[in-house]
């Protein structure tokens, strides 16, 4: 499997490459891509990197990073992820997405890329928040609106989405336990004289400072009782790990939306 990593200079885009490279094989870095006018365009990517030449260019092309490429890896920004998911179904390659904080039009158009192209997107591609996601689902739906639900997330400072997309992955499952549409229940900020909690809804607080890889708790609070379950992240490459299972997954897969449940055979 040869792959495309688009934004390869930031936090995850360095970490896919360590983790491609301490893989042992089965995967292949194939290309690198960053935005137009980035100081790596046209260099080396193993220089750039402080290491040795690797016979990469960094270019700002998605289609000519996917020309000997049968997947990009890509955790970027929304407007950039859609632009290489667009390149990426009209070569009909595979994209596997950790983007979080699309509008509505932006899944839509991703929606659209999905008739022809294999498309792996998650909010989090850890093998335990995608666990975690299945367990909130079963308690939700166990558990009637005298139980309260509060999604609580704390990232790093430099996040620029709130609440995370694990967040709001956590609060979906939360809704379709109670087989309820998050979007006509989540409350996702209160601040000054709110009134008391509408029952029913479910909550989001997002906490954001230091260095925090990611931490998600999902409280059930109760009469007299609560229940917490939570999630936390102390090592970036376990979503490096994931991104490259499911870019390994799509060979050979239909076009279509997927998610790590689907990759992780969850379901």
């Amino acid at each position: 499997m040869k792959v495309v990593i688009a934004g390869v200079s930031g936090r995850m885009g360095r970490i896919l490459v360590e983790t491609i490279d301490a893989s042992g094989g089965g995967i292949e870095l194939a290309g690198a891509t960053e935005r137009a006018g980035h100081d790596w365009i046209g260099q080396d990517l193993g220089v750039v990197l402080g290491g040795a030449k690797r016979a990469v260019k960094v270019t700002d092309d998605m289609a000519v990073a996917l020309g000997g490429a049968d997947a990009v890896i890509d955790f970027t920004t929304p407007e950039a992820t859609l632009s290489h998911a667009r390149a990426a179904a009209d070569l009909g390659r595979a994209i596997v997405i950790g983007t979080t904080g699309f509008s509505d039009e932006e899944l839509a158009a991703l929606g659209e890329c999905a008739d022809r192209a294999v498309i792996v997107r998650a909010g989090n591609m850890s093998l335990g928040v995608n666990l975690l996601t299945r367990l909130v689902a079963k308690v939700a739906a166990a558990l009637d609106e005298s139980f309260d639900i509060e999604v609580v997330e704390a990232h790093h400072r430099h996040k620029i989405d709130a609440p995370s997309g694990t967040a709001l992955m956590l609060g979906a499952a939360a809704a379709q336990g109670r087989g309820v549409d998050l979007g006509e229940v989540a409350d996702r900020g209160r601040d000054g004289i709110t009134g008391a909690r509408r029952p029913g809804d479910i909550g989001f607080a997002s906490i954001r400072g230091g260095s925090i890889i990611g931490d998600h708790d999902v409280i059930f609070a109760g009469e007299g009782e609560t229940i917490r379950l939570g999630h936390t992240a102390t090592d970036r490459s376990l979503f490096a790990r994931g991104a490259l299972k499911a870019a390994l997954w799509t060979e050979g897969q239909p076009p279509g939306a997927y998610d790590m449940i689907d990759v992780l055979g969850l379901d």
